[in-house]
């Protein structure tokens, strides 16, 4: 059975281990490389995963299971914006590629979308690498749509390689 629960700072070390997986997965797709060193956490990324999990108000984080296996997680945070209305940030919804495509990723942003709801926030922002269709189309079917398109000009002549 999918669900999705609150994550405890008990989940941290599962969720660091997805986390990097996820980065890995993400870091060789267009505009990964620039993404893993400016918007992904800095390694050691422990420290931040748990400190997100020790439950301030403006953070959220859930894990993803099938029965009770942990196979995906998800990050956001409360933003408070210039007018005073608030907007959930998600920073990392993640599903191992096995378990996609059977309700797990659903579950994550069921719950997402109800705790943006009960915090009378107006949206949920995310992002998606370009090119990665699949990400889109998933966010797509939960009624994120793009509202920005962020460009860039890389300066150097080769990117460096991806371990």
């Amino acid at each position: 059975m999918e669900s999705a629960r609150r994550a405890t700072a008990e989940d941290a070390p599962t969720i660091v281990e997805l986390y990097r997986e996820g980065l890995a997965e993400l870091r060789p797709n267009r505009g990964g490389d620039l993404w893993s060193r400016r918007e992904a956490r800095p390694e050691p990324c422990d420290v931040d995963i748990a400190e997100h999990l020790v439950g301030a108000e403006d953070r959220l984080a859930l894990l993803g299971l099938i029965d009770d296996a942990p196979v995906g997680y998800a990050l956001a945070r409360f933003e408070a914006l210039h007018d005073g209305e608030t907007l959930l940030v998600v920073s990392d919804l993640y599903v191992q590629p096995d378990a996609r495509g059977v309700g797990v990723g659903e579950a994550l942003m069921d719950q997402l979308v109800a705790a943006a709801s009960d915090r009378g926030a107006v949206g949920i922002d995310s992002f998606v690498l370009p090119g990665d269709r699949h990400s889109k189309n998933f966010f797509e079917a939960h009624g994120l749509k793009a509202r920005a398109i962020l460009v860039h000009r890389s300066l150097v002549a080769d990117p460096p390689e991806v371990d």
